[in-house]
């Protein structure tokens, strides 16, 4: 089996960990709020991460060097997590996947400042046409009041994201995978317990919630492992846009479940979203082979 084809199988378990992970966050979003869902389901990551160290005994792979950092990129994960469960209760899946998307277009913004990388004039340009992307998709949104929320909240939520890739960037050069995924479930729970408890009553999941949750953990956990498996077998030129494949899969599965309509503007801003992340990956590989 071709190292390519092998990154394809590992982006088919991406894939399907981020859309399950979807659809069970809006499955117990009628019981639970934002804060504690992510108090949950830093609570499942952190055991199964605690189960690796342990059984594996990889206790030397963490770190507490650059905890300062680790505590910007968790608080920034934090947030757009949080922002990204919000946005799923109140606009379609599709609405959601898409606003997702501009974030490795927000990477190569933020990338100069944070990070100290040059910025092409092409990367520009693909940036500025992911924005002409987002702008089509929020446009017929801004009349209702709920629906301009949610659509505010995804777009937020990429925004954190891509702060979160940079600061992870900054980490891998000197932390391991476990070390990163150890302090990222530790400070979340602290995240989530001080957040989902600041009314003085965090809701305990019931009956089918806790698969659900349960579900959210492990599909978090493993739609990141196998995301940085397929980088590290595959270029993100051919990594990347396997990863889109979300976006028309779960707008497939918000019209099976939820009867969620997928509207023109949707598709067009979508495709040019997609079409500049595409781009900007070719142009920055590119510039790394030269």
């Amino acid at each position: 089996m071709t190292p390519t084809l092998r990154a394809a199988l590992w982006m088919t378990g991406a894939i399907a960990s981020f859309s399950i992970m979807a659809i069970a966050g809006r499955a117990v979003s009628t019981q639970l709020d934002t804060f504690e869902l992510m108090m949950y389901r830093s609570l499942v990551g952190l055991c199964i991460v605690l189960c690796v160290l342990t059984l594996g005994g990889r206790w030397n792979h963490i770190s507490r060097r650059q905890l300062g950092l680790h505590f910007l990129r968790n608080l920034a994960h934090f947030a757009g997590q949080n922002l990204w469960f919000f946005a799923l209760t109140l606009i379609p899946l599709a609405q959601v996947f898409a606003l997702e998307f501009t974030s490795p277009l927000w990477v190569v913004f933020m990338a100069p400042v944070l990070l100290g990388e040059r910025l092409k004039a092409s990367q520009i340009l693909c940036v500025i046409s992911g924005f002409v992307g987002i702008l089509i998709i929020v446009a017929p949104t801004l009349s209702e009041p709920s629906t301009s929320t949610g659509t505010l909240s995804a777009a937020l939520a990429a925004i954190c994201f891509a702060l979160t890739a940079v600061f992870t960037r900054k980490l891998t050069r000197t932390q391991s995978t476990l070390s990163i995924l150890f302090w990222l479930t530790l400070m979340q729970l602290v995240f989530g317990l001080a957040t989902a408890g600041a009314d003085g009553s965090i809701t305990l999941p019931q009956g089918a919630n806790i698969l659900w949750l349960v579900l959210i953990g492990c599909a978090g956990l493993l739609a990141h492992t196998c995301l940085t498996q397929a980088l590290s077998l595959a270029p993100a030129s051919i990594v990347i846009p396997i990863d889109f494949t979300r976006l028309p899969l779960i707008a497939v599965a918000g019209a099976f479940f939820y009867d969620e309509p997928v509207g023109i503007a949707l598709l067009i801003g979508s495709a040019i979203i997609i079409s500049a992340n595409v781009l900007s990956i070719r142009i920055s590989e590119n510039t790394a082979h030269n």
